[in-house]
């Protein structure tokens, strides 16, 4: 009889270590845009549950504790994962954020992130970056307190807590960084644009100053930036729509003299129109460090007699975009 017991006692132990060893995943997806969730950490995908012939998710896995990415294939949604979390999901992929819920061991934790990613896109961050300084600062100090008292209210998981202050502090840090350069952009504005000489792919070099009658809307880019190469099909459809008007559209591509010849392949293979031009020294040419540029893509609006209209204009795929160049050009 004691043998019986402890072997019972024993496997029930092995059964408890195993549960708290790993986790399970459940999902319960309508008007799915994929037959694969992937449980991503940061690029990395570190679990792929594939949907099953009834059409569920499911999945018993060890994970690390901290924060993931739900991707459907489309959409992504921040998951908070630790090993003894029996989550249960409920999702409606043509109302991703809106419709996604968890039941179970974390749902707490998850339901939150879920309504936390819905309140961060209603914030006015726009509205914010238009703020004079005093004002800016004094959001950014009421966005700081509402959201900690907000996350010390929610009950939540020691860790996970940590995890929302520091990334909220990195946030609110992105935020003012971003202010920071919009406000040294806009000191650029109504001034007089530095001049820069640089090769044309078409052959030959093309200044700035030769430019001097016409609007010049000017494309700083890379061969290797995906968000670059994303607005190409809006530059190349507004490039077309203001064809004859007194506009003249310039790329300056910043590659590396490692890539010179990927970005003369690049501009003849994917058939690029305006004048497409190469930074004589990449980052370090004196014309993008005038401007401060330092991420990209970025796009400069210069009057016909070469003032700054806009040293942070706005991209080819904002409409707004269409509407101050035919404003500009009538």
């Amino acid at each position: 009889m004691k043998k019986i017991v402890s072997s019972l006692f024993l496997v029930l132990m092995v059964t408890f270590s195993f549960a708290q060893e790993t986790m399970t995943f459940e999902a319960n997806v309508i008007n799915k845009n994929g037959d694969v969730l992937f449980i991503k950490e940061n690029r990395v995908i570190v679990k792929e549950i594939k949907v099953d012939d009834k059409g569920a998710f499911k999945a018993t896995f060890p994970i690390k504790e901290g924060l993931y990415q739900l991707f459907d294939g489309v959409e992504y949604a921040q998951l908070y994962l630790k090993n003894g979390y029996n989550l249960k999901m409920t999702l409606d992929g043509k109302m991703f954020d809106e419709s996604i819920k968890f039941d179970g061991e974390g749902s707490k934790e998850n339901n939150f992130l879920a309504k936390q990613a819905m309140e961060e896109q209603k914030y006015p961050y726009d509205q914010v970056l238009t703020m004079d300084e005093e004002n800016f600062k004094k959001a950014v100090e009421e966005k700081r307190t509402t959201d900690n008292k907000k996350f010390e209210a929610a009950g939540l998981d020691v860790k996970l807590l940590e995890v929302l202050k520091k990334s909220a502090e990195m946030n609110l840090a992105g935020l003012t960084k971003y202010y920071n350069q919009i406000s040294a952009n806009k000191k650029l504005n109504n001034i007089q644009s530095p001049n820069f000489v640089y090769e044309n792919h078409a052959g030959g070099k093309t200044s700035l100053e030769s430019l001097k009658g016409k609007y010049v809307y000017i494309d700083v880019w890379a061969t290797w930036c995906g968000p670059c190469r994303a607005e190409i099909p809006s530059l190349k459809t507004l490039e077309e729509s203001m064809q004859g008007k007194n506009i003249e559209f310039v790329s300056i591509s910043v590659d590396v003299e490692k890539d010179y010849e990927k970005w003369k392949d690049f501009v003849k293979d994917k058939s690029l129109g305006g004048t497409q031009l190469i930074a004589d020294n990449n980052w370090s040419s004196d014309f993008i460090k005038a401007f401060g540029i330092n991420s990209i893509p970025r796009f400069i609006l210069i009057d016909p007699t070469g003032k700054v209209v806009d040293a942070d204009a706005k991209r080819p795929s904002n409409p707004k975009l269409k509407e101050q160049l035919e404003g500009l050009l009538k």
